[in-house]
């Protein structure tokens, strides 16, 4: 009985990373702006594209869901998330009610570990803008934001910014600038200067600056051209 609950274990842990990896291919092709809002995603085409059941493609979008990045309607299938613009200006509000205290208490609790472990991370940011990668860009660009909230040690705060990250992290992906994220590297380099000379009211003022350029770089006018193809779009 215990083998047989350890194998069950075990194929349940591998279906899940495999439905995570899924979650996370579509991910990519919503930022990479591959796929439009709005557009149906066909459970019987995404079975094929990741050569999987249908009920594995169910929890899939049923994670996405969860995410706000896809929308299920009932008899009528799931939709790649359609963010409105009051939407996206109300995510960006709660990020510049949010974010700026939080730069602000993670000065005073910062340590040189942690601020080398940004410096360290924002490299990476770098290599990702230098190269082009908008997804790694955008992703990274968002895991600086979660980890200055962990420095609160304040675990709703963290998963408000985190949810919030994820929202607009799609928002950014499907209607900023193409080429690259819209959160810039070199003003989260900034605010590291701020931590590292322990000057909170400058890394407040930093934040709240950083929020607003990302926010006057989204464009809901823009037009998108997307593949409708699901088996394009995810084709190896």
């Amino acid at each position: 009985m215990a083998q047989r609950e350890r194998t069950m274990a075990v194929s349940l842990n591998t279906e899940s990373a495999e439905e995570e990896a899924i979650v996370e291919r579509i991910y990519a092709a919503l930022i990479d702006q591959r796929l439009a809002p709005g557009t149906k995603l066909s459970e019987s085409m995404l079975c094929e594209a990741f050569g999987v059941g249908r009920m594995r493609v169910r929890r899939v979008l049923l994670l996405l869901a969860n995410r706000n990045l896809v929308e299920l309607h009932p008899n009528r299938g799931a939709f790649v998330a359609r963010p409105t613009q009051k939407e996206a200006q109300e995510i960006f509000e709660a990020r510049l009610t949010i974010e700026p205290p939080i730069a602000r208490i993670a000065v005073a609790k910062a340590k040189a570990s942690h601020i080398k472990a940004l410096e360290k991370h924002l490299l990476r940011e770098s290599t990702a803008h230098a190269a082009g990668n908008r997804e790694e860009a955008i992703r990274l660009s968002g895991q600086f934001h979660t980890t200055l909230a962990q420095l609160t040690d304040n675990a709703v705060m963290v998963q408000v910014v985190k949810d919030l990250i994820t929202r607009s992290s799609l928002i950014i992906g499907m209607f900023g600038e193409t080429g690259v994220a819209n959160c810039r590297d070199d003003e989260h380099a900034g605010i590291i200067q701020a931590l590292r000379s322990g000057d909170a009211a400058l890394a407040e003022s930093l934040m709240a600056r950083h929020i607003t350029h990302i926010r006057e770089h989204v464009d809901f006018a823009r037009p998108k051209v997307a593949s409708q193809d699901i088996l394009a779009v995810f084709k190896d």
